[in-house]
């Protein structure tokens, strides 16, 4: 039972993953690259940013490297997965929202990579790298917008968002089908002995082996799809959880606060935001509504951990392969803690059955979300603090001195950094036109100097917009408007709870920061219309 995915480790291993034998050999000191992206996770998750999920593999990635404390992302799957993939903003490349089976007008919201980018892959395949995926795509549903179709050599995984862990046949609604993909062909799971999370981490092992006796540099592109709804784990990881949660969100959410402050990840001039509107005191709810949702945040814990196995996994693959002192590995979240269902989160199936199962189909709601986004407000889709930040861990052996091992990086960083950081780490080449297309400058900025060095390099503004949500962050002002109409609000992000709304006091700031936003939306493309 521990390995339930032993059949479709087999039927992969039918096409295991052959090098591209065209690119160049491995240059000397070229470093490896693994890119690991959790979904829907929240800021203070897990263990080495103040959270109680046991996370042994990655804490000990941050004790062995650094981790930023000001990274922000999109908010949202697509969009964090666009810009991430490309360093432009998602409104360049067509995923302002969600990828989708039926491609929309060309355009921000066309719901797939448009030819006006390229990917991570595709400018790192042009400096000599072997380019391959395991995991979540979303980012084109409909081939030719696969990841083969952008630069990818090999890639195993979930084509679409969010599905059933354990059977991708068993949606949230009727007539919502997922696709899953081996290379350019759909790939169908078995019926048994499948696990989402666990077929992720198998395939990345199998590209990690085939690289033992490769001299060229690789890139691997993690993407897992836990711990996005729905709740559905194995019954040894919740077990491990199974009286964790008793204690309530306003007890969690006070710990993991107490633990953010000890290690540095903020300071004391952030406070503990209050509830979440909605979210009622854990005191005042029933025996019984008190029992289901410990469950449930035993689940998602289940999820997260699991989640953390498979990266233990990768990372003693990589080591056995004697190349992992000059691979740079980065772990990172697609947005906050996912508030959708409301308050108690949602049972799509109603059948009575406790989360965890393949027949159930639950979220944790907006009240863990609340305690996964500690200490910030908001969440997912949102673009408070809650809904943006993610934990950040770099570590690098060959680059990253021992004496800064476990470093906290006052940095700021979005994820558009990713593609210059990489792109400088590698010696790439971003390319002006790329097959005969002209192709946007990257948006992003590269963090290496920091990585490096340590030192804290100035962050041009950032800027987001989704779903009429608008905000700007430049220096430790953030500006933002949490809809379509609503009045803009400012923040000094010493206190990132955004506690105190400057808006008054600083009109003049409101005003010099609205005018940026203004002149970026003009210019990636957001309308008037959507941005009132």
């Amino acid at each position: 039972m521990r390995y339930l995915i032993l059949l479709t480790a087999l039927l992969v291993m039918n096409r295991a993953p052959e090098v591209n034998s065209t690119h160049k050999e491995k240059e000397p000191g070229k470093p490896n690259i693994i890119l690991i992206m959790a979904d829907d996770m929240g800021f203070s998750d897990i263990g080495c940013y103040g959270g109680e999920i046991k996370t042994p593999h990655i804490d000990n990635l941050a004790k062995e490297g650094i981790r930023f404390n000001r990274f922000y992302n999109n908010a949202w799957c697509s969009p964090s997965r666009a810009s991430l993939i490309t360093g432009l903003y998602p409104q360049q490349v067509g995923l302002t929202a969600l990828a989708g089976p039926d491609p929309g007008p060309p355009g921000p919201y066309q719901g797939y990579l448009n030819d006006h980018c390229v990917t991570l892959a595709e400018v790192l395949k042009g400096a000599g790298y072997y380019t391959a995926m395991a995991g979540k795509w979303h980012l084109g549903e409909r081939q030719p917008h696969w990841p083969l179709d952008r630069g990818f050599d090999n890639y195993f995984g979930l084509i679409s968002g969010a599905a059933n862990y354990f059977d991708i046949t068993k949606t949230k609604s009727p007539g919502i089908t997922r696709y899953m993909a081996l290379d350019d062909k759909p790939f169908h799971p078995p019926a048994k002995g499948f696990y989402m999370t666990d077929a992720i981490t198998s395939y990345a092992l199998q590209i990690l082996d085939k690289q033992k006796t490769q001299s060229q540099p690789f890139f691997l592109y993690v993407a897992y799809t836990a711990p996005h709804w729905p709740l559905q784990a194995m019954p040894e990881d919740i077990a491990r959880y199974a009286k964790e949660y008793d204690m309530g969100w306003d007890s969690i959410r006070a710990r993991r606060y107490d633990r953010l402050i000890q290690m540095g990840i903020i300071n004391n001039k952030t406070t503990l935001s209050p509830r979440d509107t909605g979210v009622k005191p854990w005191a005042t709810l029933p025996a019984k509504t008190r029992k289901e949702m410990a469950e449930k945040m035993a689940v998602y814990a289940a999820q997260v951990d699991r989640m953390d196995q498979g990266i233990g996994q990768i990372l003693d693959k990589l080591k056995q392969t004697g190349k992992d002192e000059n691979t740079m590995v980065i772990f990172l979240s697609d947005n906050g803690g996912c508030a959708e269902g409301g308050p108690a989160g949602f049972d799509k199936r109603h059948n009575g059955l406790p989360p965890g199962g393949a027949d159930s189909y639950f979220s944790y709601g907006q009240s863990w979300a609340n305690a996964s986004n500690t200490p910030f407000r908001y969440f997912k889709k949102w673009l408070g603090e809650g809904g943006i930040s993610t934990p950040l861990i770099v570590r690098w052996p060959a680059m990253i001195a021992k004496q800064r091992h476990g470093q906290v990086l006052e940095q700021v960083g979005h994820i558009t950094d990713i593609m210059p950081t990489l792109c400088a780490l590698s010696g790439a080449r971003y390319p002006a036109y790329y097959k005969d297309k002209k192709i946007l400058p990257p948006e992003g900025q590269s963090l290496l100097p920091a990585i490096e060095k340590g030192t804290v390099q100035p962050r041009k503004p950032v800027f987001w917009f989704l779903d009429g949500h608008k905000a700007i962050l430049a220096g430790n002002y953030k500006l933002e408007a949490a809809d379509n109409g609503a009045p803009w609000e400012l923040y000094n992000l010493e206190d990132r709870s955004e506690s105190d709304n400057l808006s008054v006091t600083a009109a003049h700031k409101v005003k010099e920061l609205s005018t940026q936003w203004e002149n970026w939306a003009k210019r990636v493309g957001v309308s008037v219309e959507q941005s009132k």
